[in-house]
């Protein structure tokens, strides 16, 4: 992708369900959760890199022992570092311990990370906040065990203010508005409700308190808990957490906006934001690792249960499709095939750019992501040109000598790997302010393939701001000498802000945005950027579910095509000598490519929760009026 937007986060639940002597016996050591752990996170290394934490909890301790332990890295190699650090400390423990060596019990009585129960989970800073305090998993500790909780997750939640409020009239003093915070100690405050209303039921019962604490672990209805947590959420999010006496859990938004996947057997319970990286890890097959419902927990008690509880009344599917386009790992095997396909579906549109003349085009991508909806731009030009072979030998069958029909048979699409990419220059490793500067330097070309008389055809995943293509991209490949540069998008035109975990929460960074206003302004018509703004403010104090997207406003006035023309009008440096065109996919054969990922709002300004439109409004106002704020 060329230009790279920072997103997403992954999270990895692990329960051993067996004694830790049985892994110790049948995989030759007790440490193999951290083990797991390790290759959990790192097949999820995609999902981020600002920064990388593990807890985890080890089951039926006495009292006096450590039973919960949490490492929290933003270094620059995240994951390496909370993993070598946990290394460090596992090796010195035996080191000086001899007699830990083949005692399991001895282990997980002193050595850390020897549990049963783990929590992982990767980040990008949707925000730019990397400090290691903004490091998931977060703890909220306490001295009963039970009223102990850890939570992580890839969320954002588009009402925080609402939810901080919530804490405050429920006589609370958060320490920050984080929305992750926010959400903790929503989980905690109906945590406490429960384990107080189980100590009165025990205390009825004849329990003492030291009695009743297995017990309140035992009935704790983690359900009950999330349904009364959750209840004003509005966001996307796929949440995990930890109760210190052992229950799990992951939590998925109704609308099924960010992702989660489980498998079960009967050594293990693992939960992950992409299915195959448990494929991988665990070598099982597609089939057996499912997909979590929106609305619904997988809940994991301490003695092993596990069951599928419905938390959130579900809503329509709206699973994010830039899962599909860009941000999970291609290995899955329907996110291959739907890649293919997006690369499929555009082919007509690149047929009639280069006016059908595949004999004098090169087609390529932009590394790396964008190199599977390449194979189907491939395969749908071969099909074509197979097709146009077809024809001529059925036109000349009677003419055709064995020579005739060599040549027709040569002819093949020129298919080259033109961009190559520069990994020490990644663009998102770079603040906003020095980004411009490395972006010129991130892809190298490749000379001596393209002819002057050729079109040159590239595709990416998805043009979000246009920096990279304007800086770095359109120069380089006119470097080439083509006599037209064709760049493809696999996505459609991204026309609005995300509120749900990527970074594209300013409306004014959308190149389609700046397009439509250009486009406006050229025309007579920029009164409507002045009566959006008017209607948005109007609406500032109405209900989530009554706030209207009029933002939409904007692009009205204007066909695809014609955003499409101006966008490649602005990203087309002034030098170039190439004539520049740029094809968008359309949504209709987005949703025909990803028909189980049909979140779109990104393209149509459709927001699947009441919150998304309050968002967009306000990120609009925030441009009108020139403030540099986040939106929600």
């Amino acid at each position: 992708m060329s230009d790279a937007i920072q997103h997403e986060c992954g999270i990895a639940l692990l329960r051993l369900k067996k004694p830790l002597e049985f892994y110790k016996e049948k995989y030759g050591t007790a440490f193999y959760g951290v083990q797991k752990m390790y290759l959990l996170m790192e097949k999820q290394h995609n999902r981020g890199q600002d920064g990388a934490g593990l807890a985890s909890i080890k089951l039926d301790v006495n009292p006096g022992e450590r039973y919960i332990s949490r490492i929290r890295s933003n270094d620059p190699q995240p994951i390496k570092d909370i993993f070598a650090q946990i290394n460090d400390r596992i090796s010195r423990e035996l080191e000086e311990h001899p007699e830990y060596q083949d005692n399991v019990a001895l282990q997980k009585q002193n050595i850390p990370y020897l549990g049963e129960v783990f929590l992982g989970h990767v980040r990008y800073g949707t925000f730019g906040k990397n400090s290691i305090e903004s490091v998931h998993p977060f703890l909220r500790q306490n001295n009963w065990m039970h009223r102990n909780l850890i939570v992580a997750g890839n969320f954002n939640m588009t009402n925080v203010k609402e939810l901080f409020q919530n804490l405050i009239d429920l006589g609370q003093h958060p320490k920050q508005m984080a929305d992750t915070v926010t959400v903790m100690e929503k989980i905690g405050h109906f945590l406490d409700d429960e384990v107080t209303e189980l100590y009165k039921q025990c205390k009825l019962e004849g329990f003492s308190k030291q009695e009743a604490s297995p017990i309140i672990g035992e009935r704790l209805n983690v359900q009950r808990i999330l349904e009364r947590a959750s209840r004003n959420f509005d966001g996307g999010y796929a949440m995990a957490g930890l109760f210190g006496h052992g229950d799990s859990f992951v939590l998925r938004d109704p609308a099924g906006i960010r992702p989660a996947y489980f498998y079960e057997d009967d050594e293990i319970v693992v939960v992950a934001s992409e299915r195959p990286v448990i494929q991988t890890v665990f070598n099982v097959p597609f089939e057996k690792v499912q997909e979590l419902t929106p609305g619904s927990a997988i809940i994991i008690k301490k003695n092993g249960n596990v069951s599928i509880q419905e938390v959130r009344t579900p809503l329509i599917k709206k699973a994010c499709s830039f899962e599909r386009i860009y941000f999970s790992r291609g290995s899955d095997a329907e996110i291959y095939r739907e890649r293919k396909e997006l690369g499929k579906l555009i082919f007509p549109s690149v047929l009639k750019a280069i006016d059908n003349d595949t004999d004098n085009t090169v087609f390529s991508f932009i590394p790396n992501t964008a190199e599977t909806s390449f194979y189907g731009m491939s395969e749908a030009a071969q099909d074509f040109l197979n097709q146009r072979k077809a024809k001529m030998i059925i036109e000349q069958k009677d003419t055709l000598t064995e020579d005739t029909l060599k040549e027709l048979l040569s002819v093949k699409i020129r298919t080259e790997k033109i961009a190559i990419k520069d990994a020490k220059l990644r663009t998102f490793i770079t603040e906003d302010s020095s980004r411009d500067d490395l972006v010129a330097h991130v892809y190298d070309v490749t000379y001596g393939v393209v002819k002057p008389t050729d079109n040159l055809v590239i595709i990416d995943d998805s043009i979000v701001r246009g920096t990279t293509l304007k800086q770095s991209i359109i120069k380089m490949m006119d470097r080439l000498h083509p006599k037209k540069i064709v760049v493809v998008s696999s996505a459609p035109q991204i026309r609005y802000p995300d509120c749900y975990g990527i970074d594209m929460a300013k409306l004014e960074g959308l190149v389609a945005f700046r397009a439509a206003l250009d486009l406006l302004k050229e025309r007579n018509l920029y009164h409507i950027v002045e009566e959006v703004y008017q209607k948005s403010k109007a609406q500032e104090d109405f209900s989530d579910a009554d706030v209207v997207n009029y933002v939409k406003e904007i692009y009205a006035p204007f066909t695809d095509q014609e955003i499409s023309d101006k966008i490649a009008e602005m990203l087309t440096p002034e030098d170039t000598k190439a004539a520049v065109k740029i094809i968008y996919q359309t949504v209709e054969d987005l949703h025909k490519a990803c028909p189980k990922n049909l979140g779109d709002w990104y393209f149509t300004g459709d927001y699947p929760t009441d919150g998304g439109n309050r968002v967009v409004n306000r990120a609009f106002m925030n441009f009108y009026e020139g403030k540099d704020a986040r939106a929600y």
